[in-house]
């Protein structure tokens, strides 16, 4: 009586087929929606900055990402020299530069 009722069981329905990736739809619409909502602005962002950092030149006024203020005096590699104060001059790394300033910003402030 038990194996009439074992044999008598419908067959498990394939992995495969349109049922299956039915089953992914959510996960791929949650990796779009990521996409467009976080991860492309992100890269937007960070091109703009990497642009911002190449185009950066003597005597433009910043903001680091600190909050510290100044007139670029010197440029290299990876580090830029910032005159905070008159006769004050302040080694920072390149990438903490956040904010490009309008020329006379800092003149304005005081």
């Amino acid at each position: 009586m038990l194996i009439n009722i074992a044999h008598a069981a419908d067959a498990a329905a394939p992995a495969g087929g349109p049922e299956g990736f039915m089953g992914f739809l959510p996960l791929i619409a949650i990796f779009i929606l990521f996409w467009f909502m976080i991860i492309r602005p992100q890269m937007k962002r960070g091109k703009e900055q990497k642009n911002m950092l190449d185009a950066l030149q003597k005597g433009d006024e910043v903001v680091t990402q600190g909050g510290l203020v100044g007139k670029v005096v010197k440029i290299g590699e990876n580090f830029v020299s910032l005159e905070v104060a008159e006769n004050t001059v302040v080694l920072v790394q390149k990438p903490t530069v956040q904010i490009l300033l309008p020329k006379g910003t800092i003149k304005g402030e005081a």
